[in-house]
Formats: structure tokens, sequence, C-alpha cells
């Protein structure tokens, strides 16, 4: 399996992140390859998970979505990957890392703007990971350039009537 990204393949990529909606030719001219060898390599791409092409929203512009960063500190670190993935894997988090500094895992999620959202990710979805000592949330009033795609959870929320 695929495990790195060849010149062609970053180029590739690259035209990919200004229009995901280009056609393989359109790819192709830009790229200087034939369609075929577009279709292939974005094939191989997303089938070996290091391309994604997903629908990215800007939270900022659509009304009821909240996003929010959360610091979390562990009680232990003998378990940090695990609880990485415990966490990444909750329905409204869209991406989860481990840091430096003052917290050991940082988290974004979107929550509708209702604050009882946050207060349930917080008491509710992170007791079930537990090993959690302290948690602090940080709303985001404000952001530039922030597209994402919508995490599980919201896309639940988002498509109800």
């Amino acid at each position: 399996m695929k495990t790195a990204l060849d010149l062609t393949d970053r180029r590739l990529a690259a035209a990919l992140a200004e229009d995901g909606q280009a056609s393989a030719g359109e790819l192709a001219e830009r790229l200087g390859v034939s369609g075929p060898t577009v279709r292939s390599r974005l094939k191989n791409l997303l089938r070996s998970g290091l391309v994604r092409v997903a629908g990215l929203i800007d939270p900022f512009r659509v009304k009821g979505l909240t996003v929010a960063l959360v610091g979390l500190s562990l009680t232990s670190h003998k378990q940090l990957d695990e609880k990485l993935e415990q966490i990444a894997a909750l329905p409204n988090v869209n991406w989860a890392a481990v840091v430096t500094g003052r917290y050991d895992i940082l988290v974004e999620i979107v929550i509708s703007d209702d604050m009882a959202d946050l207060y349930a990710f917080l008491d509710q979805d992170l007791s079930q990971v537990g090993g959690i000592g302290t948690s602090e949330s940080f709303v985001v009033m404000k952001a530039k350039r922030k597209w994402i795609p919508l995490p599980r959870g919201a896309r639940t929320w988002f498509t109800a009537s």
C-alpha cells in the first residue's frame, strides 16, 4: 500500500485542494498528464487513505453551528494513543491531536449553537472515555480561512428537519 506522495501525487493533491470538483480531464490538462493517469493515481490515493475528497463548509457563515477547542489533561500517559483514538472517534470531534504544552490532547468539536451540546460533550461523551483529569473549553467566536468537514455527530444534527 502506498505510504508516500511522489511529485505527481503531490501536484494532484494540490490541484484537488484548489478545486475538489475538477474533472479528471481538467486535472490532467492542468498537470500535463493523461486522464487515465489522473484517475488511476486518484483511485490509489483514495484507497491508501493518503487523500480524501470531501465537501467542506465555513462554520462561521452557516447559522446554527459552533466550533470549540477543548484542551484535555489526562490522569495518566500510559494509554495516550488509546485515549487519542477513543476521543477522535466521538461523534462531534472534527480532529484530535496529542500536543506539547499545557494539555495532553487538543480537540476540535463541531456542535449546534446550543451550549447544552458543549455541556453534553464534556459531561457525557468525555466521561465515556475516562482517564481525563481536567479540561478547558474555548468557543471559537470568529475565524478566517476555516473550512471544515462536518463530523459524524454534526451531520446528523445538520440534516434533521
